[in-house]
Order: structure tokens, then C-alpha cells, then sequence
């Protein structure tokens, strides 16, 4: 394997494919980056942004460039020495027709060679589902679309087959339910032409007898007898824990692997697999296994293997998961509450609460959520759970009257409540970790239940015990169904809880609660404000020790808002009286929504306000017309999502299109000539006020990234400054042209720091670092890690310490909390910090170091460590607020 230093993140579809990412390989080869990350390349729907509805695992997207295009990428790489790590989507793939294993399935049924490949329930006991596959694809109600004549039967020429137009998507026509003997193919359809009241009698009739049934796409979340991704209906969960499933969807990685073409994988969504933990292994394996296969000196290097996976507060991968560690979403988390000021945690409330009245806390909004989306979007899923919880109980005589519904109230309170995405027994047992998790759970399920519903606690035990994995106590004639139950409930339970969780926080209360949005992320929990430079060292530690390959992100496809709109965001915290001056202010701006705010509303106001004040581009005058027009749409695009996400003012499933509309016309008024540009101007006036400091927790980001223990990756185009919102924002097209010119100058670091609205010092700072990272690639990914004494007035406003391996080391210094001193007169308007701000403030180096010449690999000059070991903060931060010093 080419030496792991460091990922960036690409996001291929036809507009930018493998061909394209062929011609950005010297920029990213000088920038310092190791290994191209790439989303998906399994063949997906036609016109995917984004690969992860994979339509046929076996072959390299054509759209992308085919095998081919993957070849000459890779080895383009290689002739650098850099290498590809892969995306791959086990849990799911695409409900399209070019899906050819999906198509057998429609086609056939419980007959099709992949009946079982997909998680189906065939014996489905909802009307009309016995033996069928939900299809919750139509627009509107079935009966109303077949009327309107929606639902046709055409001939198909390439296939010489007839198939079902519904609605412009295709399906197929099951062998021997259509009679066509002594008929061609145009007195077929004339037969069926559902314009008439014949054809739309004979449609539907064929239509009964096909072995799927089409539906209303509302119906699903109520009807639907297969998993899917999340609740989205075009993606169908695989069975991926049966060997042939697994043989067929990882042939096209383990090949490419095998011979030299990537060097690891990355593991969408694993927490939706039936058995994670085995799963990972069983692949760690697989990769062991054609290791030697691999050409030349890379058969003897491990592979890198991560999964997609969020970790709660206090929640680690244990020693049974095989990989490397997580895609990054922990440290995103870390890096982002570090930079926020915990001291602000009372005023911030304080503000939202009384904006908006709504007093409760995001653990009880999460809750509500969670109530929300079993009773409207997992109806389904949880009747399927319910269904087995209650076959279980019917095995025992001693437990088969305890009745359905009484098990609905306790699973219902265990479901709303439970702390973790989800835990990982089976019917041979459980893990500490998983009864650690499910004792503290039910005995907040108990408490609960003492109080509403006294005889219903005593089912708590039982559960806890059916759904941990402890052994059903039965006779010998119910063991083989008392086990099968219960793996069927585990499973579905444990299938249950990821949506369930990231549904209910990352897609509902993360658009409810607007305390302070930069903490409102993938990863994150909005309750936590903010963390202690102790407790992020703890981490850093921690990861040294058990997850030296991790991966570090601070942007992703799927993030909420930019790192730097968090970075700026996080400046909030530091100021938040003089905030809640200034959105005082702005929300009492006559809004042409309604004459009555309702408290939701004015949360949503408050979030918009702070999307605005994160996402506004350094360069934007208000004057600006194109440039606020472009602003203004990207904003209109988020507002919508937002709304709806929130579920309280819009919804996907009921959008309230009017109040969408006013939403979206307070924004527009923001532009030069609107009712509401003078807001603008004020709120511009506010940004120009905190971006300088935003800028410098954007570096101190970017450092930290770039040093402490792990793989840095970077998403596409955060190597400048990286304002983006919600996806499809973040997926916007990278200029390549303008890094490749910044970089290529090389400028000073006076230069790029009087001119740092261009990004161009962020840009420096990436590559400067990983330069240090590439020269140094030991101390960075074997080397200790310690945290270093800080003294002084603002010891509490520096990050710094060691990375050693053997007889070197790198000091890495970065400041926090620092709006105070960039908003000195003596900076104004750039990211420098006053060094009067820091006073006698200075890091102890140890006593080895005394007298030592440090180098500065970031600015490129040197500094000496003084007789008495304090580096002072004044002297290090002077002309770049972060450092990185090598010993000389």
C-alpha cells in the first residue's frame, strides 16, 4: 500500500468522473494528500450525484468511466505513489429496473434465484401482501392513478417483453399472468388500455396478479414488508450475513484489491446490517485472504478498513470490530466543541428559551421525535418487531399472556428511550458493552413505567432479556421457534434503532432546536455546547492508543453545514451577550410570513439568522445583486429542506407551500432593493465584525486535523475556505483551476495573510502540514501523544502538545477562544491575534527542549525555546495563529 498520510474525499457522478479525478492528481499529489477516498463506483441508477443507489455491484460505473477509467486512475496514482481507498454500500441497493436481481425479484417472486437476497417479508400478514412485494411508488392513490389511465401496459422491443408503465417507472409482467395466445402485440395493449373502463378493468386485474403491489408512496411507511435505507422506498436492504449475498456484492472490491487497484475500504451505513461485528470480520478476512495476491510490496501491507458509524458520549468500538476506526464523524464532534466556550452555555439558553418559549431540552425533543417517527414513519418496522415480541411470548406458556399491546407500551418507552444507535447481541448472547447499554436503558424504562403503568414493569426483565440475547427458557418441542423469534426480533430491533436514531436527531430535533447550530452536526450532541481542552487531549489519547488509523473529517458529503461555518459559528459562544444583542435585533424586522409568530416559527427565524451570519461568503457585498441572488437561492434551498426536516411548520410528507413561499420571500427581500436589505447590510456588518476569529478557529481546525493521532481527510474544495450548507450544497462543483494557481504561488505568509478572504492561507496551512506529516509520517501515525502545561492569563485559550516517536518530535500549538484578541484594534479585520491578548501566556516545553532551535514548518522560519522553557504565545502566534514546531 502506498504510505497512509492522508485522504480526500471525491464525490464522482457523470459531471465528474474518474477521468476527471485522473486530472487532479498532481494538484492533490502537491498538496500533500496519499490516497484518493472515493464515493461509490458499483454501477448506480443512471444520473446518481452521489453512487450510493447502487444498481449492480459486479462492474465499475460506465458513467463514471467504466474499469478502464478506474485503472488509469489508479495508476496514475501509484507512478505518484498515492493510492485509492473505495466506498462501499453493503446494506442496500437501488428499487430500479436497471437492478437486475430487484427485477427478478418483481418478476417472480418467492420463485426468483433472489428472493432471498433482498430482507423481505414474504409472509407479510397486511391485506394483499401475502407472497407480494410492496411497490410504494406511484404519486398518487392507486385507484386515482389507475382512472387517469397512469398505469399502462407497453411492449418492450430490446427485451421483446411486455412490462408496466406506472408513471414513467418500469415493471415487469410475471411469466404466464398475461394471456396473449393468438394476439400480437398491439391487440395486447388495446385489450389494456386503461383509457377505457375495460382497459382499466383487465389492467388491474393483470396488475392483481403480478407479484408486487403498487401503491401510493405514502403507504409505505405504514405497509412496507422489506427494509429499507432509513425510510427512503428506492433503497432496498440486502441480506448481506447470507455467504452468496456477501460473495456477489463484494467480488468487484476484493478483486480490485487483489490486484493492487485500492488499498482499503470504507463501510456505508454498517450499524443496518443484520450482524455488523461479523460482517467486519468476515470482510477483514476476505481482505487477508487475496492480500497475497497483490502485486509486489503491497501484499505485505494490512488493508484500511473503516466504517461509517456514530458513536454516542462514551460509546467506542471494542475489541470485537476488526477495522481501523470510524469515517470520522467522533472527531468532527471533538474539533468543533473545543473551539466553543462552555462558559457560554447559560446565557445561549437562556436566549433560545425565551425566543421561543419552548423550555425543553434536546433530549426531550429527541424523544418526542422518536414518538413522532414510530407513530408516522416506522409504523411498519415496529409492527414487524411487535409481531415477532409477540410470536416469542406466545412459545412459553409462562409468558404467552402477556398481550400485544402491553408489549407495545413497553418496547414503545424502550424504543423512544434507548441511548445508543444500537446495540449488537444475538440469540447466542451479548457483548458487556450491549448489557451495559440495555441495563441503563431499562432502568430508566422501569422508572417510567413505576410511574404510568405499574404492571407493565415487570415485562421490562423480559425484554431486556429477548432483546440481549439471553436464552429463551422453553421445552424441547418450542426451542427451535422460541430461537428463531427471538433472532428475528433482535435483529429487527436492532435494524430498528440506527433509522429510528438518526431520524429523530440528525433530521427532525437538529431543525427543532436552535440553541447554537454549529453543534448541530453528524456526531454530534446539541446538548453538549462544549468541551474541555482536558477532555479533548482524553480523546486524542485514547484514539493514540486504540485507533491510530482512524479517520479525521471535518467535512463530509453528508454533513450539516461547513466546517468553517461551524468554525465561524463557534464564535458565538464567545460573545454571547453581543449576539444576543444583534438577533434581538433582527428578529424583531417585520417579516412577511404572518402578524403572529408562533414560538416554532421564531426558532426558525433564529436558525435562519445564524445560517446566514455561518454561511456568508467572505467576499459578498450586499450591493452585490448577482452575488446575493446566488446567495439567496442557496439559503431558499436549505430554508426548505430545514422546514421540512423540522416536521413542525412544512413537512416532506404535507408541505405548506404558502408558508414555504413567505419563508423564502423574507429571504429574497434581503437583496439590494428588497424590504429587507437593510437587515442585510446589518447582518453583513456582524459577519465582517466575527469572521476574522471564525478564520482562526478554522486553522486551529485544520491543524488539529492534520496532527494528532489518525488519517486527516479532506472533503473536496475545504482545502479553501469551506462555507457550504446541507447537501446539495456541499456537493457543488470544486474549482480546480483557481487551487492549483493558489497553490503554485506560493506565497508568504504576510501575503496570505492580509489577503486571507481568498483562502489561500488555509490552502498553505493544508499543505504545509502535510508536507511535515509526509517527511515525518512515523511520529504522526505511531507516534506518543502529550498533552503540554499551559501558563499564564489565557492558559485556558491554547492546545498544544507533543507527538514523539523514537528520538523526534513536533510541538503543536493552536489557540481557542480567541475573539478578544483578534477584535483588538491592533488586528482588526484580519486573523492575527493582539499579542498583548496573551500576556505572560506560554506552553512548557520539557527540559530537554531548553535552548533547542524550533522550526516552524508552517511559516518557515525558527524560533528559539527560552532558558526557562516557556514558549510564549505572543512570540509563537505573532505573524500565523497556529504552529507546528520541529526541533532542529
Amino acid at each position: 500500500m502506498s504510505s497512509l498520510c492522508s485522504t480526500a474525499r471525491l464525490q464522482l457522478h457523470a459531471g465528474f468522473t474518474l477521468h476527471d479525478a485522473c486530472d487532479q492528481i498532481p494538484y492533490y499529489a502537491k498538496l500533500g494528500i496519499s490516497h484518493f477516498y472515493t464515493s461509490p463506483i458499483s454501477r448506480a441508477r443512471p444520473g446518481s450525484m452521489h453512487g450510493y443507489d447502487v444498481v449492480d455491484h459486479s462492474i465499475v460505473s460506465p458513467e463514471l468511466g467504466g474499469e478502464s477509467a478506474l485503472r488509469a486512475l489508479a495508476q496514475g496514482l501509484r507512478a505518484r505513489g498515492m493510492g485509492i481507498i473505495l466506498d462501499i454500500v453493503p446494506n442496500h441497493m437501488a428499487t430500479h429496473a436497471d437492478n437486475a436481481w430487484w427485477w427478478d425479484v418483481l418478476q417472480n417472486g418467492r420463485d426468483s434465484a433472489y428472493a432471498s437476497w433482498f430482507d423481505i417479508d414474504w409472509q407479510s400478514t397486511r391485506p394483499g401482501l401475502a407472497g407480494k412485494v410492496l411497490a410504494p411508488f406511484l404519486a398518487d392513490h392507486y385507484g386515482h392513478s389507475l382512472a387517469r389511465g397512469e398505469l399502462q401496459l407497453y411492449f418492450d422491443d430490446a427485451s421483446q417483453a411486455f412490462q408496466i408503465d406506472a408513471c414513467g417507472t418500469r415493471f415487469p409482467v410475471a411469466p404466464d399472468s398475461l394471456s396473449t395466445e393468438g394476439m400480437n402485440p398491439p391487440e395486447v395493449l388495446a385489450q389494456h388500455d386503461s383509457t377505457s373502463p375495460e382497459g382499466q378493468c383487465r389492467m388491474h386485474e393483470l396488475l392483481e396478479r403480478q407479484h408486487y403491489r403498487l401503491t401510493w408512496w405514502r403507504c409505505a411507511a405504514d405497509s412496507i414488508n422489506w427494509r429499507r435505507f432509513f425510510e427512503v422506498s428506492e433503497l432496498i436492504g440486502v441480506k448481506v450475513e447470507r455467504q452468496e449475498v456477501f460473495d456477489a456484492v463484494h467480488a468487484l472490491p476484493l478483486r480490485l484489491f487483489s490486484e493492487g487497484l485500492v488499498d482499503g475500504l470504507r463501510i456505508d451505513h454498517v450499524d443496518g446490517l443484520a450482524e455488523p461485528i461479523a460482517y467486519c470480520s468476515q470482510l477483514y478476512e476476505a481482505l487477508k485472504k487475496v492480500a497475497g495476491l497483490r502485486p509486489g510490496p503491497l501484499r505485505d501491507n494490512e488493508p484500511w478498513l473503516l466504517v461509517e458509524k456514530i458513536l454516542a458520549e462514551g460509546e467506542t468500538l471494542d475489541d470485537r470490530w476488526r477495522v481501523d476506526g470510524t469515517s470520522g464523524y467522533d472527531f468532527m464532534d471533538q474539533a468543533a466543541a473545543v473551539l466553543h466556550d462552555p462558559a457560554a452555555e447559560a446565557a445561549m439558553t437562556e436566549h433560545w428559551e425565551a425566543l421561543t418559549g419552548d423550555l425543553r431540552q434536546p433530549r426531550a425533543l429527541v424523544h418526542d421525535a422518536r414518538s413522532l417517527m414510530l407513530q408516522r414513519h416506522f409504523v411498519a418496522e415496529r409492527e414487524g418487531l411487535l409481531q415477532a415480541l409477540s410470536q416469542l411470548a406466545g412459545v412459553n406458556p409462562s409468558t404467552r399472556d402477556w398481550t400485544r399491546e402491553a408489549i407495545a407500551r413497553v418496547l414503545d418507552k424502550i424504543l423512544i428511550l434507548f441511548p445508543v444507535y444500537r446495540t449488537y447481541a444475538g440469540v447466542s448472547g451479548r457483548h458487556e458493552a450491549d448489557a451495559l447499554c440495555l441495563d441503563r436503558v431499562m432502568a430508566e424504562v422501569r422508572t417510567r413505567l413505576d410511574r404510568d403503568s405499574g404492571s407493565d414493569a415487570v415485562l421490562c426483565g423480559l425484554l431486556q432479556q429477548w432483546l440481549g440475547g439471553e436464552r429463551v427458557v422453553t421445552d424441547v418441542a418450542t426451542a427451535n421457534s422460541a430461537s428463531q423469534w427471538q433472532g428475528e426480533a433482535i435483529r429487527r430491533f436492532q435494524q430498528l434503532t440506527p433509522p429510528l436514531a438518526a431520524k429523530s436527531l440528525e433530521d427532525t430535533v437538529f431543525y427543532r432546536y436552535g440553541r447554537l447550530i454549529s453543534r448541530n452536526e453528524v456526531g454530534s450532541d446539541p446538548s453538549v455546547l462544549a468541551i474541555t481542552p482536558e477532555t479533548f487531549h482524553n480523546r486524542n489519547l485514547w484514539r493514540a492508543s486504540w485507533a491510530p488509523r482512524s479517520m479525521l473529517a471535518t467535512a463530509t458529503h453528508d454533513h450539516k453545514r461547513g466546517e468553517d461555518v461551524r468554525a465561524r459559528l463557534a464564535v458565538l459562544s464567545e460573545i454571547p451577550y453581543l449576539w444576543t444583542a444583534f438577533s434581538q435585533r433582527w428578529m424583531q424586522w417585520p417579516l412577511p410570513i404572518s402578524p403572529a409568530i408562533t414560538a416554532a416559527q421564531a426558532g426558525e427565524r433564529y436558525m435562519l439568522f445564524q445560517t446566514l451570519v455561518g454561511a456568508w461568503p467572505l467576499d459578498l457585498s450586499v450591493d452585490n445583486s448577482d452575488g446575493m441572488q446566488n446567495y439567496a437561492d442557496r439559503i431558499v434551498q436549505w430554508q426548505t429542506k430545514a422546514l421540512r426536516e423540522a416536521k413542525v411548520s412544512s413537512s416532506w410528507f404535507e408541505p405548506n407551500l404558502p408558508y414555504e413561499e413567505a419563508s423564502n420571500d423574507f429571504v429574497y427581500g434581503l437583496l439590494p432593493g428588497g424590504a429587507c436589505h437593510e437587515l442585510a447590510r446589518d447582518i453583513a456588518g456582524f459577519v465582517r465584525q466575527i469572521a476574522p476569529a471564525g478564520a482562526v478557529n478554522s486553522l486551529a481546525q485544520t491543524v488539529l486535523r492534520i496532527a494528532i493521532p489518525g488519517v486527516p481527510d479532506f472533503y473536496q474544495g475545504t482545502d479553501f475556505w469551506d462555507f457550504s450548507l446541507v447537501d446539495p450544497d456541499n456537493r457543488r462543483p470544486v474549482d480546480y483551476a483557481a487551487r492549483v494557481a493558489a497553490l503554485d504561488a506560493d506565497e508568504s505568509i504576510a501575503s496570505l495573510v492580509a489577503n486571507w478572504k481568498n483562502g489561500h492561507i488555509k490552502q498553505a496551512v493544508v499543505s504545509r502540514g502535510l508536507e511535515l506529516r509526509r517527511d515525518q509520517i512515523d511520529v504522526f501515525a505511531l507516534g506518543d501523544y502529550f498533552a503540554l502545561p499551559v501558563l499564564g492569563l489565557r492558559s485556558n485559550h491554547v492546545l498544544a502538545f507533543l507527538r514523539t516517536w523514537q528520538d523526534r518530535g513536533v510541538f503543536i500549538l493552536v489557540p481557542r477562544l480567541c475573539y478578544a484578541g483578534v477584535s483588538s484594534h491592533h488586528t482588526q479585520g484580519i486573523p492575527l491575534i493582539d499579542p498583548l491578548f496573551w500576556g505572560n501566556t506560554g506552553v512548557v516545553l520539557p527540559r530537554r527542549y531548553i535552548g533547542a532551535q524550533l522550526h516552524d514548518a508552517l511559516r518557515g522560519t525558527d524560533i528559539r525555546c527560552p532558558s526557562d522553557g516557556l514558549l510564549r504565545m505572543a512570540d509563537v502566534f505573532a505573524e500565523l495563529p497556529v504552529a507546528v514546531l520541529v526541533p532542529g
